[in-house]
């Protein structure tokens, strides 16, 4: 009697039962294998045979063979595409939509091939024993053959991040074309199989994007009433202050050579560690030559602090966007530096809306968008902890995955109502944003503030208040509606013109503070946060709306 006592051996005993259950399995039930005689031409039978033959009979590559099958493996269950596609989420904007629409995509998409077309198709996979044994899978699917649902799923996906973000669908193409290959490698599949799965989840995301088209992301109705301010055509008068570690994007250029080529007559103040933005510009306006107008290029953070010195300096400022994200600058008409350039040449502006922000008491700050209290601004202090060694991508995913396991409840009074709460967020101006924490202002003169309040309450509170942190309101509302709810609803939305808000934690841990991206620990456990609206607080250049 043999032992079977190696690895190997157990491997090839192992895949030889596998082979006799699905033996034993066509005998019992021969419509399944008969099934690809009868559905498929002969033709694509053939294909399929020399496909197969061509691909086991390939010199053998053991790094090659190890590495498809475990990404074989990770793409079990869509593991791989519901992480990645949790990455993109996190990341905002147009990877957050691809986010959505692919998860959306590769539900159906996998419900149809797997629940549906194994079904109908089915058909046997092909036998084992043509499959060198180092890449077979450790354990041999058995369900039908056609068409292949990890092919599906990743095509699926990948086309629907591609709707929505091009960028994003270009890198993750050649990952999906592995998956789908790896099901041929690992002799999971046939090459129809593949082809007709790759077809079903990219038809899928494509019917998705006709019946539900991709919501066109609406420009500020109303950014504010256009104003003349100093027109510099050569940058003469304009103090700018540059951040250049600001922003990720290669293709922005450098920020001291493209402002000597636009503005050539502009002083330009590259930020160093230990800069004061707030003394440099109170030195700059107590010289014998003060500037006309303050400038920055820079991330939300970086404009927030220069627009405090230039408000406090009664000057106009004039912002370059390049952050990464420059929510603000957008919205006031200078979404590209060509516009903020253009800008500044004709004095083209507005006279806009901003926020106070007043910590204990202190000395009130700037806000741009938005100051919040409570689970994000310790999420925002995890990313920058992380960012300058992983890179701002992955380390936000696993700042979130840190902060939603371990997030604590705040105790809050907001103006006097006294609430449990994961965070509360106060944005400059009403956004239509979905999230949680607004970030996207749509109005620049509305003289309101947009509060939103993440309750932690009813059942489960912890997973209420986390899928309405990462997923926003629409997900909330959804949770909400589950029997046990709590009678209202776990994000409260509402305006004000000024809001208090007290906050202490249960073990006297800091209290954390973020505005526009700049966050604060407070020590003692307590801390008191005031946020009011400036109508009219800041004059700011822009481009007019193109409407008129």
């Amino acid at each position: 009697m043999r032992n079977f006592g190696t690895e190997g051996d157990r491997q090839v005993a192992s895949h030889r039962t596998s082979l006799l259950k699905r033996g034993v399995a066509s005998l019992t039930r021969p419509s399944v294998a008969l099934r690809r005689v009868r559905l498929l031409p002969r033709w694509v039978r053939r294909l399929d045979s020399r496909a197969a033959q061509r691909i086991n009979g390939h010199r053998h590559l053991p790094e090659l063979d190890g590495a498809l099958a475990r990404l074989s493996h990770r793409a079990d269950r869509s593991r791989l595409w519901f992480q990645i596609g949790t990455l993109l989420y996190l990341m905002g904007g147009a990877p957050r939509r691809g986010a959505v629409r692919g998860i959306g995509s590769l539900i159906v998409g996998s419900a149809l091939a797997n629940l549906v077309g194994k079904r109908v198709f089915g058909g046997d996979r092909p036998l084992l024993k043509d499959v060198p044994v180092p890449r077979r899978l450790r354990k041999t699917p058995t369900s039908g053959s056609f068409p292949s649902g990890h092919s599906a799923s990743a095509a699926a996906f990948v086309t629907g991040v591609a709707l929505e973000s091009g960028r994003s669908g270009a890198v993750l193409a050649p990952l999906g074309a592995a998956v789908a290959y790896s099901r041929l490698h690992t002799g999971a599949h046939w090459l129809s199989d593949v082809i007709g799965g790759g077809a079903l989840g990219a038809a899928v995301a494509v019917l998705g994007r006709m019946l539900v088209p991709a919501h066109p992301r609406p420009e500020p109705t109303h950014r504010g009433a256009m104003v003349e301010l100093a027109a510099l055509p050569d940058g003469a008068g304009a103090l700018i202050f540059a951040n250049p570690a600001s922003g990720i994007d290669p293709l922005r250029p450098e920020p001291a050579s493209f402002l000597a080529k636009e503005l050539p007559s502009a002083e330009v103040h590259l930020l160093a560690d230990g800069d004061d933005i707030a003394h440099l510009v109170r030195d700059a306006v107590a010289s014998d030559d003060p500037p006309h107008v303050i400038g920055v290029w820079g991330g939300d953070g970086t404009v927030a602090n220069t627009a405090d010195a230039a408000r406090r300096a009664h000057l106009p400022l004039v912002i370059f966007p390049g952050g990464t994200f420059n929510h603000f600058a957008r919205t006031a008409g200078a979404a590209t530096l060509d516009d903020a350039v253009q800008a500044l040449k004709t004095g083209a502006g507005r006279r806009v809306d901003v926020a106070e922000l007043a910590i204990d008491g202190g000395r009130p700050m700037t806000v741009m968008n938005v100051a919040s209290v409570g689970v994000y601004p310790g999420f925002v202090a995890e990313r920058e902890e992380m960012e300058g060694a992983l890179g701002k991508p992955v380390a936000t995913l696993i700042a979130a995955i840190r902060v939603l396991a371990w997030a604590r409840t705040l105790s809050v009074r907001v103006d006097g109502r006294t609430a449990r709460v994961w965070s509360v967020a106060v944005a400059a101006g009403q956004n239509s944003s979905a999230s949680m924490v607004p970030l996207q202002r749509r109005r620049l003169d509305d003289g309101v503030l947009d509060v939103r309040v993440l309750h932690a309450r009813g059942r489960m509170p912890r997973l209420r208040g986390l899928v309405a942190l990462t997923f926003g309101v629409r997900a909330s509302a959804l949770l909400d509606r589950v029997p046990g709810r709590a009678e209202l609803a776990t994000i409260e939305a509402f305006t004000a013109q000024e809001v208090r808000i007290e906050a202490r934690t249960s073990s006297g841990e800091p209290v954390h503070i973020a505005h526009d991206g700049e966050v604060s620990a407070l020590d003692g456990g307590t801390a008191v946060a005031t946020v009011r609206i400036v109508p009219g607080g800041l004059e700011v250049y822009g481009l007019a709306d193109e409407d008129g």
